[in-house]
């Protein structure tokens, strides 16, 4: 392909998004109570988005994230779903629509079932619910996102991975199973679904300690990975907003893990 002419929006000289460009758009974090989901929803508020916060359980740690975007003048909704229920998944766009009065175009897939198991120890049951929390309710949102956007809306998907996806871990088997399968989902649904949504994938490493025994954090020391840190919630936010500030990119992953997928 020869490119003989450049086509660019105003002067061509800005780099970045401007300050609160998400205005006028309408965001729903799955997960969004605390931790990482917690730290994007705040981050979409400060750039001007409404959001809708998800939670299944942490009823009082949303409304806390809810008063703090609100106490920072942003807007925002609360809405309850367990995901591993089919109807829940598939009704729960449309249900978030309707609590903020105005169509969701911005989903953020970052609930998920996190727990070491490996081949022997893992269940049906466990099977299950690790598919259905991290792989089919992300697809069934995605497809609620898309039967509530007008027509001419542009959307945007942002799932949340794992680099467990480059190098998969046994001890952690059905968990980095539903994973691959998300990783392969975000492709998938980036070409099938544009030009109007664009779909792009955040693979974390380690952000914060796990809240189940065992986790990286007590077998990745700092010092062996390349950046020498590792990832800062505000790493995982300033990532999300790099998606949804540059259209040219969709059916993109990147990796936030201090260069871990390197070793």
């Amino acid at each position: 392909m020869t490119i003989d002419r450049m086509a660019t929006d105003g002067d061509g000289r800005s780099f970045r998004p401007p300050r609160g460009f998400l205005a006028g758009r309408t965001a729903l974090v799955t997960g969004a109570a605390r931790r990482v989901g917690r730290t994007l929803a705040l981050a979409l508020a400060h750039e001007g988005a409404c959001v809708v916060l998800h939670f299944r359980t942490s009823e009082t740690e949303a409304s806390d994230t809810a008063t703090s975007i609100i106490e920072q003048g942003g807007t925002c909704h609360l809405v309850k779903g367990d995901l591993a229920e089919t109807e829940a998944a598939a009704d729960l766009v449309e249900n978030a629509a309707v609590v903020a009065g105005q169509p969701i175009d911005i989903l953020v897939n970052n609930a998920a079932v996190f727990a070491p198991a490996t081949a022997r120890q893992t269940t049906a049951e466990a099977w299950d619910r690790f598919q259905a929390v991290n792989l089919r309710a992300p697809f069934l949102l995605a497809q609620g996102l898309v039967r509530q956007l007008p027509p001419g809306t542009a959307g945007d998907v942002i799932n949340l991975g794992d680099t467990r996806v480059l190098s998969p871990d046994a001890g952690y088997l059905p968990y980095t199973a539903s994973k691959m399968g998300l990783h392969d989902l975000t492709r998938s649904l980036a070409g099938a679904l544009a030009p109007q949504v664009r779909v792009n994938e955040l693979l974390l490493g380690p952000v914060l300690p796990p809240e189940v025994p065992g986790g990286e954090y007590e077998h990745v020391p700092r010092e062996s990975l390349p950046t020498r840190r590792f990832p800062t919630l505000d790493d995982v936010a300033g990532g999300m907003l790099f998606f949804l500030g540059n259209p040219a990119v969709t059916g993109q992953f990147l990796c936030i893990d201090g260069g871990g997928h390197l070793l």
